[in-house]
């Protein structure tokens, strides 16, 4: 099955920079001058597994005129009719203008799914602009950038659940409010799980991989670095369909001696930071040095899920190495904590199950929504036991409630009328509480504070 999408927005924002994207090559005139696209476009896509025909349209400008702009919106409106998805963008550098807020009422005229894109988002100068687009009312702005390739993942996530229910043809069942943990399982066993292997150099990486295949996937050998490309495999475990990412072994930048190097460093890193759940491997006998824990740093920071897999536990000294390691996660790997770790002989085949059931364990709380309601009365649970301390104007903090804006990884929005002054120290504690009643622990949460606007600001 085809999805077919069409490509919105105000002129220069990206549009034909995301086609060409989507497209794999440079199909579309791309200029810095704005309205170069007039006609709509349209051309086979495609993004990970899923088929695309991806519609380039006419940049947006509001005309009653029978001039150029109007016949160039009537040709985008045959493109919304024929599409089964919009993809709207706004430049994220210079936030949300009158047209995007005038598209968008258009849009949401046409009932059509929509999945919003703040472009041209490289940076965090953009958040202002990406909570700005609520606005709009099409949903959560996704942040991203068609130049460079960020948010394709989220895209992906995106466009796959619109193809899944065009999918669908059979009734609702009847028992569907009673078996809501099957259907979710079946629901996460139609994508494909992005399961990326990454560590330092010779740590056995490959050997993993063809251990977890059954087969002499990949190149492996004594020497450190044989691996220098992200190699995928597509693999069954449990009934749940998995793309395998082997990577090239990363090493500190100062190590990184030639270009290939420097090539290799970065579609591992690329490959990590597109993945869903990402596997750490450790040697046994240097467990979580330095550059193990930048790369364990850089994958949570990335929203990902991650575990860490302890190799050659056949021939390591065990207590040492475990001491060693678990002193290491209590101190410097904060972010996330209780990452799941297993301790695998990759080369004998040993604790593979346990590793691969601790990947599906973080990949469904990484999964993990949580209904309104629960998560309400836990917070106003946490705010009495532990109410928040006097904000900057000695008056004391006042938090609303909470929703969580979405998943993978779980993000949750928390309504103030006066949030100047909360400490880091008290969404530490909320977020720590999170972890232990949703059962959240071992994946990146993110808690963000905003204003509540006061209803009597603007009045007289």
């Amino acid at each position: 099955m085809v999805l077919k999408v069409a490509i919105i927005g105000r002129p220069n924002v990206g549009k034909s920079t995301l086609f060409n994207r989507l497209v794999g090559r440079k199909v579309a005139i791309v200029h810095d001058k704005p309205g170069v696209t007039r006609d709509r476009r349209s051309s086979p896509a495609k993004i990970q597994n899923l088929p695309l025909e991806v519609i380039d349209t006419a940049g947006y400008e509001y005309s009653k005129t029978d001039s150029l702009e109007k016949r160039m919106w009537e040709q985008t409106q045959k493109a919304i009719n024929e599409a089964d998805a919009v993809l709207f963008l706004f430049d994220a550098r210079d936030g949300i203008q009158p047209y995007d807020e005038h598209l968008a009422g258009l849009v949401r005229q046409s009932d059509k799914p929509v999945i919003l894109l703040g472009n041209k988002c490289e940076g965090k100068l953009q958040e202002d602009s990406i909570h700005e687009a609520y606005k709009l009312g099409l949903g959560t702005p996704i942040p991203f950038s068609a130049e460079h390739g960020l948010g394709l993942l989220d895209l992906y996530d995106a466009l796959k659940e619109i193809a899944d229910k065009k999918e669908e043809t059979e009734p609702v069942s009847e028992n569907e409010t009673t078996e809501t943990i099957e259907e979710d399982d079946d629901a996460l066993k139609k994508r494909p799980i992005q399961l990326a292997i990454v560590g330092r150099p010779n740590v056995g990486k490959s050997t993993l991989v063809n251990a977890l295949l059954k087969d002499e996937r990949m190149l492996t050998g004594p020497e450190a670095g044989v691996t220098r490309d992200a190699i995928t495999s597509q693999w069954t475990y449990a009934g749940y369909k998995i793309n395998l990412v082997d990577t090239a072994g990363l090493r500190k930048n100062s190590k990184i001696e030639d270009s290939l190097e420097r090539m290799s460093a970065a579609s591992t890193k690329h490959a990590a930071f597109m993945a869903q759940v990402v596997i750490l491997v450790l040697d046994a006998d240097a467990v979580l040095d330095k550059q193990d824990l930048t790369i364990a740093r850089q994958v949570l920071d990335e929203g990902r899920a991650l575990v860490i897999a302890v190799n050659k536990w056949d021939i390591a000294n065990r207590k040492e190495a475990l001491q060693k390691l678990n002193d290491k996660l209590q101190t410097s790997l904060t972010q996330a904590e209780g990452v799941p770790t297993v301790t695998i002989s990759a080369l004998k085949s040993e604790n593979l199950d346990k590793l691969m059931s601790a990947v599906l364990k973080v990949y469904k709380r990484w999964n993990l929504r949580i209904p309104t309601a629960p998560l309400n009365q836990w917070f106003a649970d946490m705010i009495d036991k532990y109410p928040p301390p006097l904000g900057k104007n000695k008056r004391r903090i006042k938090l609303r409630y909470i929703t969580q804006a979405k998943s993978r990884p779980p993000a949750f929005y928390i309504f103030s009328s006066n949030p100047e002054g909360l400490p880091d120290a008290y969404l530490r504690y909320l977020t720590n509480q999170l972890r232990e009643n949703f059962d959240l622990k071992g994946i990146p949460i993110r808690i963000t504070v905003r204003k509540t606007k006061n209803p009597y600001a603007d009045k007289d």
